[in-house]
């Protein structure tokens, strides 16, 4: 690795061979790393080796020393106290920190003097590459983006490169880390890629049910206290003609009442894979005393946090593509290069939304206010609602107070969903706890906007418009072309 001064490697080969260590020095600042092989076939394997001779995919785990900092402690469920010790940073595993979201949250949670661990395979990445699309910023990689985040704060967050559907390199990272919190944002989380074929709606079910359950079944054997924030979706629970509460609902039938789990509706594999992660958070929880908070987050907007606008090279992902942009992001593009705002069908298609600052702000208010032992939380996690047909409006309505000549058109729907719907889900509880929401307001789509215009020139135009049909998913894995 460049910049390291003295460099440890640990290579391990889970094939009889003995592992060695390799002491490297180049570079000119210091902090050891580790790094650990291990043979396993990840089922993403499969997907992206098609047609090829069987290969060995090696998981690889890198750590650096971690910076000892004062920082939020974890409150004790008892009544004794040990006077005179010192308070220890909460210790908090970030899956999938390399993500839109996750990587907000990472560096949020250092900055917070949390001590701050990121795992990710670094897969979402080569979909990238495989689907011919990118980033409307450019991204560094996860090595350069920590290193100037250790430059710039002297705060160091670890990483372990590897899947979390290998247990056993899961396992390692718990028992070296041994977090108090786990963040997990580590799911393939696009409904459109979960729909392209056979084999993307195979492996978004694979990655998401099977490294959640890993990541239950890690908790409860390496890590009892440890508290699982989980994102799910609002996706969950789809468009019903009632009001959505926050995770279950009160309902008295042939005269007798109980509080059950709100109905789920799910609209694409991506969402019933979330579905599913629920039943089994919360089977674990009563099962095993699991303490777990599920996020069910909405639609998720901008990109500048307080800590990624510290340096060009700490700047977050910005998709604006028809399979993982999302619709605000994308609108703001489309307006920004003069291509028509794309309203699927009718646009009154209603979600949830919010502030990528709010997200990384529920997250922190979770992990300080962590659920008990056998509690499954649920948190319904937006600021505002709005139609497609609004947020068309409202873009239209920003940029031309910047001389955008802003239009927009109706474009055939390719998911299968309402068009126009009741839709009225509460979100107090997380209010409750001390959110202090970013409200989309004028301002902030004029910033969004200048954003986009500062990378027009990186904008692909053929990536704008849909291009998975909900309806046309087939067996043959297909690749999406220009």
């Amino acid at each position: 690795m460049a910049h390291l001064l003295s460099t440890s490697c640990s290579i391990k080969v889970s094939s009889g061979c003995r592992p060695y260590s390799l002491p490297l020095k180049q570079g000119l600042s210091t902090f050891p790393t580790s790094l650990t092989f291990q043979a396993s076939e990840s089922p993403f394997t499969r997907l992206v080796s098609r047609g090829e001779k069987h290969q060995r995919n090696y998981t690889v785990h890198a750590t650096t020393l971690p910076v000892s900092k004062e920082g939020p402690t974890q409150p004790s469920s008892g009544s004794h106290q040990t006077l005179k010790e010192p308070s220890k940073p909460q210790r908090v595993m970030v899956i999938g920190g390399d993500g839109y979201c996750g990587w907000a949250t990472a560096l949020h949670l250092s900055n917070k003097g949390y001590e701050v661990a990121i795992v990710d395979s670094l897969v979402r990445r080569l979909f990238d590459h495989q689907l011919g699309i990118d980033s409307l910023t450019p991204i560094h990689s996860i090595h350069n983006r920590l290193r100037c985040w250790k430059s710039l704060t002297g705060k160091t967050i670890e990483l372990f490169i590897g899947d979390i559907c290998d247990f056993e390199f899961l396992s390692e990272t718990f028992k070296l880390f041994e977090p108090d919190a786990v963040v997990h944002f580590g799911e393939q989380r696009s409904a459109p890629y979960s729909m392209i074929d056979r084999s993307r709606a195979v492996y978004t079910q694979q990655n998401n049910v099977i490294g959640t359950l890993n990541v239950l079944f890690a908790i409860k054997e390496f890590r009892e206290q440890c508290h699982l924030v989980k994102l799910g979706t609002m996706g969950e629970y789809g468009t019903p003609n009632i009001d959505i509460e926050e995770g279950y609902i009160t309902i008295t039938h042939n005269g007798r009442t109980d509080t059950l789990p709100y109905p789920k509706q799910a609209s694409s594999f991506y969402h019933l894979s979330k579905v599913h992660d629920s039943n089994n958070i919360a089977f674990t929880c009563k099962a095993w005393g699991i303490r777990a908070t599920d996020l069910n987050q909405g639609v998720v907007y901008g990109v500048r946090t307080d800590e990624t606008e510290m340096h060009e090279e700490l700047c977050n992902r910005f998709d604006y593509d028809g399979v993982f942009g999302t619709a605000l992001n994308r609108f703001c593009v489309q307006a920004a290069v003069g291509h028509p705002l794309t309203v699927y069908g009718k646009g009154g298609q209603t979600r949830a939304f919010l502030d990528i600052r709010d997200t990384v702000q529920c997250v922190e208010l979770a992990i300080a206010n962590p659920a008990q032992p056998g509690e499954f939380r649920v948190f319904n996690q937006f600021t505002e609602r709005f139609s497609i047909n609004d947020l068309a409006t409202l873009v239209t309505k920003a940029g031309e107070k910047l001389g955008l000549n802003v239009q927009s058109i109706s474009v055939p729907n390719p998911r299968v969903e309402a068009e126009e719907h009741y839709y009225n889900p509460k979100h107090t509880k997380l209010v409750e706890l001390g959110l202090k929401p970013h409200i989309l307001s004028d301002s902030l789509l004029d910033s969004l906007l200048n954003f986009a215009i500062k990378y027009k020139d990186r904008v692909d135009t053929k990536q704008i418009m849909p291009s998975v049909s909900w309806r046309k998913i087939g067996v043959k894995t297909r690749t999406i072309t220009a």
